[in-house]
């Protein structure tokens, strides 16, 4: 049939598919109507066929058809042909006298000759169906669109002209008031997707919309509004028969449709998916009595809708609603306000999981209920859930977490207390046996907490509709209170009874029963949900069923909420994460007990019982040591607390790890294992990646599943020699050829590749008559040169041994075969056809082929010659690719060769009359023309530019050498081709073809980020007089030179054009390096790139593969060939071929139809939410943003339009707009009013909702604007989207997780460190996140959504003001609660940027981990703590925000450990505990804790396995202590304080807010004092308070006198407070030149002292009331906590004063009290020289000089007085320091607390003075250090290495970017 189309009808064989798939959904006997026949004729017009030959393949392709025209439809066709073909005539000379010339733009091939359309469309033209355009040669398109024009005989909207091309979408848009532009954009979107859908039935349906598709996506769509409906205990008012006609199928049509324009126009509600669940249940009704023709009651006449007229649906229904939610947002105060105090999204949304919302709000909504009320008294409050900031929220939302924790320790430190070795002799012990049942009473104890603290928080939900809540809320304190009491009461009866026998009689054991039936009880519940967790399915069945019986019985235990029920997994997954589990807090207790817990327990009663303890202050405790005990245990609890998060990351790490090789991640991890693996990676290529025959069942067969996994196996494992086949089958070669040059022409697009590499990894059309495969030369390096050696050492050998050696290495077989067929066609081709030596050379490899066949060829050759043979082809194949050929040498060099073929390499020597008998040897010797080759040579086939190009590969494989393993040299390039061809032998579904794959869009939203770098931008010079362009060109120098060289091939002469004419390509080459739009837009349009290529493959005959690929090779030659016509000889090496994006590869032979094909599968939208702003103010962006429209056809842009109507009034729209190829202008497809302004809650994810209705198909992948793709990568988007029909547990994937790539990695260390510990989050971390543990959430954007599952339930983030800053993860958490299913694919990847700089990374990682403390507080995380099994529980905590909380808790126990350690040491505790030799113990125990702190270090593990998986281990290890070389535990450390910091005060405070982080290049010195803004709060006062802790404790600890101990002791802590001090400086580059920290401090100390209103970066103090801004909105309790953990700063004056040698010993408080003269005295001589400086400094300077001398000579004499009549030495003075300045902070710290009060008062000038003394003190000590370093000579080539040492790596010359030299700017 194939060779039918091909060669008789020069049909394509897509035609073939379109035609045979309409033959087979016609029956017979309606084959036999006219009607049938216009079909098929129309169909036929589409592609250009004659008609009598598309009904005659009609009928061949018929499977009973052949043979049975009936004699009427013979009869028919004669006429009906004959008007056909004038018909086709007419049509061909006209299109012949509109066909445009044709172009060399991006423009595809239908917009070069259609009729412009009547209006502009986005994707189809369904306004005009007869059009010329390739998507509506689909006759699925047609079946859609037709389907919604069966209006039939609707009722017909009053009021409204109806003309006859409207349709049902027009309907519904006239009766319920949409928008015109809302009903176009549904009504493309409906048809385009039940168009795709249809395409993708089995068999194929064609002639009309199948029922099946529709009642599928119905389902699908409005699922979300059924589960409501059945959740309020309302009746769905989706109302449709069992039967299926047009009438069922044209309402299931309205239902459909009046859903996606209710979700089309509702705006910000869309973020509120049960409020449109309610909007749609009263509109669905009133559509079913418009279709049953209801007659009204009041009117007398047909149904009308309550709401009718122009935009009525905007104004009547979402405007009202959307306006209350922006009042609401307003209250927030930019978000500032308590989240309380306000309704965000969620809970205007929840308002409508109760029925109320029916009685409140009713139909059409009434305005008047306290829904939309705003004053405090009549509004509605917050609705279910109540968002407070505490940190108490921790616990409440993991409370079962932290129970068992606290029970565990409880049991573990009674068993421990026993003194047993081990704990089971303890439990022999019947006493202990008693004092275990006390964790019953602690748990009650903690029941009563939760209660509380469920009550404290949530009691504003109680009103009168939610009574039962606040009963509820009573009687579990109330129950919870009874069972604390019941268990303390029954566990004092047992000891009343063992102490009154004096043993444990008869008597007390029943009172153990007793307590113990009490217990059971207890615990009943919990016994209850175990067996439900082992059945999991029963309780899903139980949380989904909407019985109210079901619901009483559950009422006791949560609240009944729409979301978070049924989240149970599978038994499998079950199992899987509980063994995950299990082992891990196995580990975790078991090391607590042994090496926490027990240790302790010694040392605590060796303290207890120490007596006689010298305290060296007053002492309020009676003389005790239990504030010593309570202080040695603190940290050991956190650090209890804590770890396992460690174990976590170690079992994680494992169980990633041994999930990683059974996925087959790593195995081929560079390009010589490639190499090794080359020849099986074409067919996995050919199995992965190239759809199998269409089998007629859509489900795959168990035996169709096991056939693909045999094939798997011989591929992966190089069984049967697969690629043998491709060998065999000419199209599979050629088809891989295509695939594999488009990804090789794709690298060299982005230079990333020379074109000398291009050439040598391409593979090339199989010419010349060679009969193997053509691998590319890069793998046949030296391949034929071992070939020749082996020959030579088995020169005897029979020839079957010998070509089995050379066989047993693939590419060495074709590497001989090649190069013999090559030479056998070069030399027969250079020799004249009919001369007599063209005979000669014929006969001599006639008889060389006869003994290779007949295997005698080394018996009758001598292999000794060969190497003489394979010398003289080199010469000669250099001769003739010289430019000039000289014949004379090439007729020696074929004359020397002849003598050694025919007298040297035959073993047997023949005369000359033998060899001319046999034809090698001319007949007549005696002859005058000459010697042999001299008149028969010819040049003229070598001019062929193809020609030329074979000559070349051919002069590769006989010269090649080792040196192209490391082809190609570029780093990026060789990870990637690793990666993707790694990646193919990994388990992927098999792609179907491009027209039966799913669908999907893109969606980026853009704010106002770079879109292509300016030339200014890129030439203007830093401080050091070093430029972008420089920097980059050092960074990618072999990209650089790839790209210079790619210029001059396209006609640059001179280096310095680059900035002239081709200045745009620069500019473009720069921005592709950086994370820009452009670099994103480029990235994604190769999924539109790579779906035209895979549909021409799918359809493409073996006759077009052959020719196409031979037309791409041999165009690329003449192109080469033209470049080359100008430059000379010897100025260039020779370019293989023009590379223009427009005409290379595939495209170049896509016939149109794989145009429209990938049109309606992709569509990229990028939110580009301030375009039009950009466009009003002529910015260069949006000229920008225009030409990646010009140039991407399938790229759109949405923004949002403001239309200023005067008297300031704005109408805001969403507007879609393209950029038309044929008016060659930006064009405006759709424009939908929105009710207010779009931004009223975070930026980001409205400007995501207000595109999304712009986006098209199943799915949708989000990507952010710093992201890139690989064209490779998108080759395998198809086999992703196959995922969605794959059940991995017992549901369907809803987020397809996708690898990232961090590309910044190379950019400097500091860059490396953030990429390597990002690489091992996004890979290892959400690999077993997935599975085993079933957890992932959505963290990134390259994660592809169920779009249909998700449009219904509120989108792909959440928006709500502050609580969802980090808007990505709660679509995660949104999927989760709402039943959804995440998985993760490593087969594929995409692109990511990060951050380079220390100060973006900071901001990057305060944004991340404010978003976690908001987190903290949100309802979603609650929910899930709480709905989610227990070790699921584990799992999402550990793995999100209880990262960020034992982050903190880590730095919460250094500072209990410190703060202890000072405590022991200035107490005399410590002294006391050293002194007594039987209690050493303790001090081994101190030890003991710092080792436990060490353990951190395992956090790290994630990063170095995963290394290790995918680069080896040897390299892992190496990187990871290049790594520490490289000061990457100061970058770690310094991030852990970030962390903490943002997170903790986030939590306490709020303040969490959006930090744009710039994503720029780090060439820049950042000034020390724009670090100590960044970093002052966060790092340099808290590590000077530890700094000063350690001092202190050196100072008057007895350790310190064993300087090895001590150092044991502090190395940690002293690391900590070097890091968080220095890191800012050690990553800042050049942060140790001497002369720019001189600069610094001088900028540094003018901006404290600048005295003006001012920015933040130009003064001191506004910067300084600017992080008290978090204060201003903090709530009673954050002031509280702020307060006392700031009188930890007393301490150190209450601790320090009693040593000084002034008191004498003395310890009584009244030396406490008396300090504080020394306060008093300093804040007056403070007041007091403030006061004359500001009376008297001006006009009277003498007296202010008076007063000064004053204060200092009456200070001066006071110290003397002190120094001569008391103990006060100088020392003291020193000493006191150490006590008062900590004191005046602390003092500092409650003024800023108590700001309300103070502000208006005196004393506030004082507090701001005090405050830039104490910021200039912290100053001043950072910078000593930095100052020192800078002074020490080396240390900045040092710092300069550290930071760029991968670039050094690179090729970046950092010498001369730090010495300035201004001369490179300008390169």
């Amino acid at each position: 049939m194939l060779t039918l189309f091909a060669f008789d009808l020069q049909f394509y064989p897509k035609s073939l598919n379109e035609l045979k798939r309409l033959a087979l959904s016609l029956s017979h006997d309606s084959f036999q109507s006219i009607s049938s026949l216009n079909a098929i004729i129309s169909l036929s017009r589409y592609f250009c066929i004659q008609p009598y030959n598309s009904i005659q393949i009609l009928f061949n392709s018929r499977p009973c058809g052949r043979g049975r025209i009936s004699f009427f439809l013979r009869k028919s066709l004669k006429g009906v042909v004959k008007l056909e073909e004038e018909r086709a005539q007419r049509f061909r000379a006209m299109s012949l006298r509109q066909r445009q010339p044709p172009t060399r733009s991006r423009a595809p091939p239908y917009a070069t000759h259609a009729p412009p359309p009547e209006q502009p469309f986005n994707i189809i033209p369904i306004h005009s169906l007869l059009s010329d355009h390739p998507s509506l040669r689909y006759p699925e398109v047609r079946a859609a669109a037709a389907a919604l024009r069966s209006v039939g005989d609707l009722r017909k909207p009053p009021f409204t002209p109806w003309s006859d091309g409207m349709d049902l979408v027009d309907w519904l848009g006239l009766f319920f008031g949409f928008q015109k532009d809302n009903v176009k954009n549904q009504r493309e979107h409906l048809v385009l997707h039940l168009a795709n859908s249809q395409m993708r039935l089995q068999p194929a349906t064609v002639d009309a919309l199948d029922p099946a598709v529709l009642r599928r996506f119905r389902r699908k769509l409005l699922d979300n509004y059924t589960t409501w409906c059945s959740y309020l205990g309302r009746k769905s008012q989706v109302r449709l028969s069992a039967r299926h006609n047009l009438d069922i199928l044209r309402r299931e049509l309205l239902y459909v449709c009046l859903y996606l324009l209710i979700w089309g126009e509702a705006a910000n509600l869309r973020f509120t998916p049960e409020c449109i669940c309610y909007i749609y249940h009263h509109m669905a009704m009133e559509l079913n009595l418009i279709l049953d023709d209801h007659i009204d009651d009041n009117t007398g006449r047909p149904f009308l809708p309550s709401i009718v007229g122009e935009n009525a649906f905007l104004n009547r229904v979402i405007s009202p609603i959307y306006l209350t939610i922006k009042e609401e947002v307003e209250r927030s105060r930019n978000g500032t306000a308590p989240h309380s105090a306000w309704r965000n999204y969620d809970d205007i949304n929840e308002y409508f999981w109760s029925r109320r919302c029916f009685k409140r709000l009713g139909w059409p909504i009434n305005l008047s209920t306290n829904f939309f009320a705003t004053s405090k008294e009549k509004r509605v409050g917050k609705t279910g859930f109540v968002e407070q900031r505490t940190f108490w929220n921790v616990f409440r939302s993991f409370d079962r977490l932290w129970v068992l924790l606290i029970l565990f320790f409880q049991a573990a430190v009674i068993v421990a207390w026993e003194g047993s070795d081990f704990p089971w002799q303890a439990l022999e012990s019947r006493d202990v046996q008693v004092e275990l049942l006390t964790i019953f009473i602690t748990w009650a104890g903690l029941r009563v907490l939760q209660s509380i603290l469920d009550a404290g928080t949530q009691y504003s939900l109680v009103t009168r509709e939610t009574l039962w809540r606040g009963v509820r809320m009573v009687l579990k304190s109330m129950v919870a209170l009874t069972w604390t009491i019941v268990f303390a009461v029954f566990y004092g009866l047992i000891w009343s009874r063992k102490n009154s026998d004096g043993r444990w009689s008869d008597e007390a054991n029943d009172r153990i029963i007793m307590f113990l039936k009490a217990a059971g009880v207890f615990i009943l519940p919990e016994v209850l949900a175990l067996l439900l967790f082992i059945l999991p399915w029963i309780r899903n069945v139980i949380e989904e069923t909407d019985w109210k019986i079901l619901y009483m019985l559950t009422w006791w235990f949560h609240t009944r909420i729409f979301v978070g029920r049924g989240l149970r997994e599978g038994l499998v997954n079950n199992i899987k994460y509980t063994l995950f589990w299990v082992a891990v807090l196995a580990s975790k207790f078991v090391f607590s007990y042994y090496l926490q817990i027990k240790p302790l327990v010694g040392p605590t009663r060796a303290l207890l019982n120490l007596t006689g303890v010298r305290y060296n202050w007053h002492e309020f405790f009676n003389n005790t040591n239990r504030v010593a005990v309570i202080l040695l245990w603190v940290p050991v609890v956190l650090m209890y607390l804590v770890d396992l998060q460690v174990w976590y990351s170690i079992f994680s790490s494992l169980v990633g790890a041994v999930i990683g090789l059974f996925s087959h991640l790593g195995e081929i991890r560079n390009i010589q294992q490639l190499r090794l693996r080359f020849q099986f990676f074409a067919s996995a290529l050919q199995f992965n990646l190239m759809p199998e025959d269409q089998i007629i069942s859509s489900k795959e067969t168990l035996v169709h599943k096991l056939r693909d996994a045999i094939q798997r196996l011989k591929l992966r494992y190089g069984l049967g020699q697969p690629y043998k086949k491709i060998e065999s089958s000419q199209v599979e070669a050629k088809r891989f050829a295509l695939i594999w040059n488009e990804i090789v022409v794709t690298m060299r697009e982005e230079d990333l590749i020379s074109d000398h590499e291009l050439e040598l990894m391409e593979l090339p059309p199989n010419c010349w008559d060679i009969k193997v495969i053509r691998w590319p030369c890069f793998l046949l390096c030296n391949e034929l040169l071992l070939a020749l050696n082996q020959a030579k050492e088995l020169m005897d050998a029979p020839d079957r041994w010998v070509w089995f050696k050379v066989c047993k290495n693939e590419y060495r077989r074709c590497a001989v075969i090649e190069a013999y067929d090559s030479i056998k066609y070069l030399l027969r081709e250079i020799i004249k056809y009919n001369s007599e030596e063209h005979s000669i050379v014929t006969k001599l490899f006639v008889e060389i082929d006869h003994y290779l066949q007949i295997e005698k060829f080394t018996g009758a050759y001598k292999m000794i010659v060969l190497p003489q043979i394979h010398e003289q082809l080199i010469i000669l194949i250099e001769l003739l690719m010289k430019p000039e050929k000289d014949t004379s040498k090439v007729v020696n060099v074929l004359q020397a060769l002849y003598e050694l073929s025919v007298r040297e390499f035959p073993r047997v020597k023949k005369t000359m009359a033998q060899l001319s008998q046999e034809g090698l040897a001319p007949r007549n010797v005696v002859t005058d023309e000459g010697l042999l080759f001299e008149n028969a040579v010819h040049f003229a086939i070598v001019e062929d530019p193809l020609f030329n190009r074979q000559l070349r590969r051919l002069q590769t494989i006989l010269t090649s050498r080792d040196w192209m393993h490391n082809v190609p040299k570029n780093i990026e390039a060789r990870r990637r081709i690793a990666f993707f061809s790694n990646s193919l032998f990994m388990n992927m579904p098999r792609a179907p073809q491009v027209e039966k794959m799913m669908a999907f869009s893109i969606l980026t939203p853009y704010y106002d980020e770079e879109v292509v770098y300016g030339k200014e931008m890129l030439r203007s010079p830093n401080e050091d007089g070093i430029s972008t362009l420089f920097y980059l060109q050092k960074i990618y120098e072999d990209e650089w030179l790839n790209f210079m060289e790619r210029m001059r091939r396209e006609g640059m002469e001179d280096d310095s054009e680059i900035w002239k004419s081709k200045a745009r390509d620069l500019r473009q080459w720069a921005s592709y390096r950086g994370q820009t739009l452009s670099r994103t837009v480029r990235g994604m349009m190769y999924y539109y790139r790579a779906l035209k290529m895979l549909a021409f493959l799918d359809s493409a005959s073996e006759i077009d593969i052959k020719h196409g690929s031979q037309e791409i090779a041999s165009l690329g030659s003449r192109k080469q060939n033209n470049s080359l016509g100008g430059l000379g000889s010897g100025v260039m090496p020779p370019a293989p071929r023009n590379l223009n994006r427009a005409s290379s590869g595939v495209s170049l032979l896509l016939k149109g139809h794989e145009i429209g094909c990938a049109l309606m599968k992709f569509t990229y939208v990028v939110a580009c939410q301030m375009y039009g702003v950009h466009k009003g103010r002529g910015d260069t962006r949006a000229e920008e943003i225009l030409n990646l429209m010009k140039y991407n056809e399938a790229l759109r842009v949405a923004y949002v339009d403001e239309v200023h109507l005067g008297r300031d009034e704005v109408e805001y729209y969403s507007v879609l707009v393209k950029y038309d190829q044929q008016l060659k202008k930006e064009v405006e497809i759709y424009r939908i009013r929105l009710p207010g302004p779009l931004k009223i809650g975070e930026g980001k994810p409205e400007n995501q909702n207000h595109a999304i209705i712009f986006t098209r198909g199943d799915a949708v992948q989000t990507i952010d604007m710093n992201q890139d793709n690989y064209f490779e990568e998108a080759l395998k988007m198809r086999n992703l989207l196959e995922e969605f029909k794959t059940y991995y547990g017992i549901r369907r994937p809803t987020i397809l997780g996708v690898r990232e790539n961090i590309f910044t990695g190379s950019v400097s260390s500091l860059a490396w460190f953030m990429s390597a510990q990002e690489m091992s989050f996004v890979t290892l971390g959400q690999r077993v996140l997935a599975n085993p543990l079933k957890v992932r959430m959505h963290y990134g954007h390259p994660d592809v959504f169920d779009r249909f599952w998700f449009l219904p339930r509120g989108g792909v983030s959440k928006a709500s003001r502050v609580i969802n800053i980090s808007e990505d993860i709660f679509a995660g958490f949104n999927c989760t609660l709402r039943g959804g299913n995440v998985t993760h694919h490593e087969y594929i990847q995409v692109g990511k940027g990060r951050d380079v700089g220390l100060n973006q990374i900071s901001m990057f990682e305060a944004k991340v981990a404010s978003g976690n403390g908001e987190q903290i507080l949100s309802r979603d995380v609650y929910r899930l703590g709480h709905r989610l099994d227990f070790f699921r529980m584990l799992s999402f905590f550990y793995s999100t925000v209880g990262f960020f909380f034992n982050t903190m808790m880590v730095v919460a126990m250094v500072y209990a450990f410190l703060w202890g350690r000072l405590y022991l040491a200035l107490s005399g505790v410590e002294r006391a505990a050293m002194d007594n030799s039987s209690n050493n113990e303790a001090l081994g125990t101190i030890l003991n804790q710092q080792f436990i702190v060490q353990i951190g270090a395992f956090t790290a593990l994630p990063m170095i396995v995963e290394n290790s998986l995918e680069h080896g281990f040897l390299p892992a290890v190496w990187d990871f202590l290049t790594m520490q070389l490289q000061l990457a535990s100061f970058f770690y450390t310094f991030s852990l304080g970030t962390r903490t910091h943002f997170f903790g005060r986030t939590i306490l405070h709020g303040g969490a807010k959006y930090r744009a982080t710039g994503r720029g290049f780090v060439v820049q010195h950042k000034s020390f004092a724009e670090n100590y803004r960044l970093y002052a709060r966060s790092h340099f006062v808290k590590a000077i308070e530890l700094g000063v802790i350690l001092i202190v404790y050196s100072s008057y600890s007895p350790l310190a006198k064993n300087t090895f101990v001590f150092i044991v002791m502090n190395i940690s802590s002293w690391f900590l407070v070097v890091s968080w001090i220095m890191a800012p400086f050690i990553f800042n580059p050049s942060g140790f030149d001497w002369l720019k920290t001189v600069y610094d401090f001088d900028d540094f100390i003018s901006w404290i002292w600048y005295s003006r209103v001012a920015k933040a970066d130009e003064s001191w103090e506004t910067w300084w009331y600017e992080e008290q801004e978090h204060l201003k909105a903090t709530g009673l309790w954050g002031k509280l906590l702020e307060i006392i953990l700031d009188l930890r700063f007393f301490f150190f004056q209450y601790g320090i004063v009693y040593h000084l040698n002034i008191t004498g010993s003395n310890t009584s408080i009244a030396v406490y009290l008396l300090s504080w003269i020394y306060m008093v005295a300093a804040v007056a001589i403070y007041i007091a020289i403030a006061y004359a400086s500001e009376k008297y400094a001006a006009k009277e300077h003498i007296y202010y000089r008076l007063v000064q001398f004053l204060v200092i000579t009456l200070t001066l004499l006071v110290i003397v007085l002190l120094l001569r009549f008391t103990h006060l030495n100088l020392l003291d003075l020193i000493t006191s320091l150490l006590a008062f300045i900590p004191t005046g902070w602390g003092i500092l710290q409650f003024a800023q607390v108590l700001r309300p009060f103070l502000q208006s008062t005196v004393v506030w000038d004082t507090v701001v003075s005090l405050a830039r003394l104490y910021d200039m003190l912290f100053g001043l000590i950072v910078m000593s250090p930095l100052a020192f370093l800078s002074w020490m000579p080396g240390f900045q080539s040092m710092q300069t290495r550290i930071l760029f040492n991968e670039a050094f790596s690179r090729g970046l010359q950092i010498s001369r970017i730090v010495t300035g030299k201004k001369a490179n700017f300008d390169m």
